[in-house]
């Protein structure tokens, strides 16, 4: 995983060049999120997708 300042670098290079402070920070929680919610499915474990669709299933009719 790379570390936060590579992270913060490789995101202003993709973000426009007219992008304002809130668009930044945005973007930067959203990294954050994502990398918290991937550590928690690392340490506590995941949800398999057959085990989602089946639970789903019980609550979404076609």
């Amino acid at each position: 995983m790379q570390v936060a300042k590579q992270q913060v670098e490789t995101l202003l290079q993709t973000l426009s060049d007219d992008c304002s402070l809130e668009d930044i920070q945005y973007h930067l929680y959203v990294i954050e999120k994502i990398r918290n919610g991937v550590l928690r499915a690392d340490t506590d474990g995941a949800i398999s997708h057959e085990a989602v669709e089946s639970r789903l299933s019980k609550w979404v009719r076609e």
